[in-house]
């Protein structure tokens, strides 16, 4: 019998706009866990068009309720085709009622992008 899969959360990397001289990057993230997200912060990399690193910096999500979705915009002072990776190296915060299971935020996460830049963990 097959078992269902964990609960887990997902983000996605849905958009990549320029505003001006910054990139505004939109991400679509939900959690399918039975209990609320308070607050999921992720440490995150941006790769520039070489390869290397740009920036290493952390992205509040916020609040994630359980089984719905959730928009989550951020800026960043770079022309979008100069971003060619964003790596979630994982969460440093990850807060919700007693219920919800430890590494919750990060354990089993699915990462898509809908962009040119990748999303990888």
């Amino acid at each position: 019998m097959a078992r269902a899969a964990d609960p887990a959360v997902s983000i996605e990397l849905s958009t990549a706009e320029q505003v001006g001289e910054a990139c505004l990057l939109s991400f679509v993230a939900q959690s399918d866990h039975a209990q609320d997200i308070g607050q999921a912060v992720y440490e995150t990399v941006l790769f520039d068009a070489k390869g290397q690193v740009a920036r290493l910096t952390l992205l509040d999500f916020q609040d994630l309720p359980a089984g719905r979705m959730r928009v989550r915009q951020f800026q960043f002072p770079y022309a979008c085709d100069a971003i060619s990776r964003v790596l979630i190296n994982g969460a440093t915060t990850c807060t919700g009622g007693a219920d919800l299971p430890e590494a919750a935020c990060s354990r089993g996460i699915t990462l898509s992008s809908r962009t040119d830049q990748e999303l990888l963990g």
